[in-house]
């Protein structure tokens, strides 16, 4: 065994077996895929309105993300947290589809051609696999997701008064998504409903490479930092139990989502402004750079991180709960293998 062979094997961990595409059962993954994560949208989703409300107001001073859950509460009752839920919820099922699909595949035909053609060791491999599947997801899944997106968090934002939490800022008033998407569509056409797509795909594109590759390395790290390594290719540790395994999962998903939060959330809030406060009737569109300059005008360059609590909570919780989620999914999901 050559010096290089003998290293890979001393670095190899001992983790649960990757559930590859094809060893996937696709019709019970898409189906109890869209269960499972509709659970997941429904628990975190009144925290994504705290966010958009945040990065939307026009005070310089915006409320915490505590008195402006109480004031929401108060005034609109429990449903002020849920506005434009089902929306999001219709659109989200296929974009998720979409995304887990070209995620799986991407992450399986990349990593191998990163083995064999690229004659990588299965760490560099898995990183570059898991990076090039979340940018790859990403951009598919924003072809429905932007749409979405725009609809929702005009929902999110209308009906809500002063205090700074993002209330009092939109003209238009809408009867629910149809009639919002309608509105959006008769005022600037499909592109409306494409407002802030490349600033959808600047955001998320390199968030979601920056979270799998994250993701990867990080749990390699923690399984390493735990004794689950082969010694000198041998005398490998024990299969960790379904506890050990979640807890390092979970906790690889909430360190990853945190810097992707930390990274991308100026691009987030531009972007959301963009999408709510342009295409609305008799309101001329704004440009990035005019998004930009009056955000910094209203509270200098920290305005960009408007959000940011909330966005670093909804991505560390989405994160665990979705990766924790999904692999149960795949485990859930795999075909009886010969």
């Amino acid at each position: 065994m050559t010096l290089r062979q003998q290293h890979q094997h001393a670095s190899e961990i001992r983790l649960p077996e990757d559930i590859d595409w094809h060893m996937l059962d696709k019709s019970k993954f898409f189906l109890l895929g869209a269960a499972l994560f509709s659970g997941v949208s429904a628990t975190l989703y009144p925290v994504v309105v705290l966010k958009t409300r945040q990065q939307v107001t026009t005070s310089a001073f915006p409320q915490s993300c505590t008195r402006l859950s109480i004031d929401i509460l108060r005034r609109e009752g429990l449903r002020g947290l849920y506005k434009g839920f089902t929306t999001s919820l219709i659109g989200t099922i296929p974009a998720r589809a979409l995304y887990m699909s070209t995620l799986e595949i991407t992450k399986s035909g990349v990593g191998s051609l990163a083995i064999k053609a690229g004659g990588m060791s299965e760490p560099a491999a898995a990183a570059i696999a898991n990076a090039a599947a979340g940018l790859t997801a990403s951009i598919a899944a924003q072809l429905v997701w932007t749409p979405v997106d725009v609809v929702s968090q005009r929902l999110m934002v209308q009906g809500g008064g002063g205090g700074g939490g993002g209330g009092g800022i939109m003209s238009t008033r809408y009867a629910g998504g149809l009639d919002a998407f309608k509105t959006i569509v008769r005022a600037d056409g499909i592109r409306g409903l494409y407002r802030g797509f490349g600033m959808s795909i600047l955001t998320y594109a390199p968030s979601n490479a920056l979270w799998w590759a994250s993701y990867c390395v990080t749990q390699r790290s923690v399984w390493m930092s735990l004794g689950y390594r082969s010694n000198n290719g041998s005398n490998i540790a024990a299969p960790p139990s379904s506890a050990v395994v979640v807890g390092v999962q979970g906790l690889s998903a909430a360190c990853a989502g945190g810097v992707s939060a930390l990274v991308t959330t100026p691009f987030d809030t531009i972007k959301t402004r963009l999408q709510v406060l342009g295409n609305e009737e008799g309101v001329r569109q704004p440009t990035v750079k005019q998004t930009v300059q009056t955000l910094v005008k209203e509270g200098g360059w920290k305005a960009c991180y408007r959000g940011l609590g909330a966005r670093w909570a909804t991505m560390s919780m989405s994160a665990t709960t979705m990766i924790t989620t999904y692999e149960f999914l795949k485990r859930l999901s795999t075909k009886a293998q010969e």
